[in-house]
């Protein structure tokens, strides 16, 4: 039976099941927990060229069907990431794709570039960033400039680089495209959904930041249609993340056209849930007599 995927030269994983970005820190922890071997690839929480404090507390709130944060992505910053949790991770096998911000055009191609010197399988470039330089404007907002972004750190690296992209736009397929003609190799939809929570008895906000990012089951149906739609705009792979806890919901994002899938909030409320995500998949497959995962991309457009 074949489940290994393929997103970028160069990068082929096992399974398509990895983490998400902010959920697994640095790994550390999860890999007392289970054999990291087990997911397709691995990622990192952001990293930025300066250690990054992050926002006030509290910074977490559960929601109906979700959880919502305002972490502030709070990082060591890059150089003390490569010294020291980048060792545990070369350990493995599995693909580590790190992901990366940046708050000015510089400071993603200055980070890009020290990354590229890293012994890790790829890239994955959050632009869900304000542009301190052009009046605050997320990169991943105007796909003007999201494309001159993605070419600048594309000139920096010769690493698969996978672009995170925003919920936050009207035509989430314009600025896929967009995306995929300025250099990204793969794509990752989507993004948390801002969202905020109020504590009634207090009668004032329960995070410190005010708002934060709404993620988990609540956003799963708005991450199946934006993948899909975004399926119909590219030719390159699409990583799934939104809302995925069970290998049905892996096996509908495969059908609505995404290659690889992310879990985050569902590993945080139970942490060994990757393994039988993983094996679920692999029944599902048997269960079908379907040889190839492969076979499931994207099908659900020709029905």
């Amino acid at each position: 039976m074949q489940t290994a995927v393929h997103l970028a030269r160069g990068l082929e994983l096992k399974n398509p099941v990895m983490n998400a970005s902010g959920t697994f820190a640095y790994g550390e922890e999860f890999a007392e927990l289970f054999d990291l071997e087990r997911l397709g690839g691995i990622l990192t929480k952001g990293l930025s060229l300066a250690p990054k404090v992050g926002n006030p507390t509290p910074r977490v709130v559960e929601a109906s069907s979700g959880l919502i944060n305002s972490i502030g992505l709070e990082n060591i910053g890059v150089e003390a990431f490569v010294r020291d949790k980048l060792p545990l991770l070369a350990r493995y096998e599995t693909p580590v794709i790190v992901n990366f911000f940046g708050a000015s055009v510089e400071d993603y191609v200055q980070t890009a570039r020290r990354l590229d010197e890293a012994a890790i399988a790829a890239l994955e470039m959050n632009v869900s960033c304000p542009n301190v330089r052009q009046g605050g404007i997320e990169f991943g907002r105007d796909p003007d400039i999201l494309a001159a972004l993605i070419a600048r750190v594309r000139a920096v690296t010769n690493k698969p680089l996978i672009v995170k992209l925003s919920p936050l736009v009207t035509d989430l397929g314009r600025m896929a495209l967009a995306a995929q003609e300025a250099g990204a190799d793969a794509l990752t939809c989507i993004n948390t959904i801002p969202a905020m929570a109020i504590d009634e008895e207090r009668r004032c906000p329960v995070l410190g930041n005010i708002t934060g990012g709404l993620s988990g089951p609540a956003i799963k149906p708005i991450a199946l249609r934006m993948v899909y739609e975004v399926y119909r705009a590219v030719s390159i792979p699409i990583i799934a993340s939104g809302g995925i806890s069970t290998a049905a919901d892996v096996i509908q994002f495969l059908l609505a056209g995404a290659t690889a899938v992310q879990i985050g909030s569902a590993s945080l409320r139970e942490p060994l849930c990757f393994t039988p995500i993983i094996e679920g998949v692999r029944t599902y497959l048997t269960r079908h007599a379907i040889e190839d995962l492969n076979l499931l991309i994207g099908a659900a457009h020709l029905s």
